[in-house]
């Protein structure tokens, strides 16, 4: 290997932490108020994955977003079953989640709510999504 400037390269070690700061939404008045870190700001990301609809919009990549509307009229087991593989699967491609686990399911009328364990970077959370099935 050529040293660059005096270094060799595999001497260095550099561990890249993904980025957390991002602005944050009031999606109750619609602005953003100020910015966010950390947990807050992961927080954010899932709530803003889950609800979008993935492939739908040309300014994400095909990695971002969620597949929760293709559920209507399915079993009950399979949409409890392909939920936890939807979310999963939409949450992990953020490099700051680790995990999703602790799924739990509540049906009422044509709608399921689950709740879910986060597993993060920047440590655990509680989160929920309502799906219409």
């Amino acid at each position: 290997m050529i040293p660059i400037s005096g270094l060799h390269l595999e001497d260095d070690i550099y561990e890249i932490t993904p980025e957390t700061r991002t602005y944050g939404l009031n999606l109750l008045e619609g602005r953003i108020d100020k910015y966010i870190d950390g947990i807050e700001a992961i927080k954010q990301a899932v709530f803003k994955i889950l609800e979008t609809q993935r492939y739908k919009y040309l300014i994400y990549d095909f990695s971002y977003g969620s597949e929760l509307s293709g559920l209507i009229g399915k079993d009950r087991d399979y949409i409890e079953m392909d939920l936890k593989r939807l979310i999963r699967d939409a949450l992990i491609a953020d490099d700051r989640i680790l995990n999703v686990t602790d799924f739990a399911f509540t049906h009422e009328d044509e709608n399921v709510t689950v709740r879910f364990h986060v597993i993060s970077i920047e440590g655990s959370f509680e989160s929920e999504v309502m799906v219409s099935v």
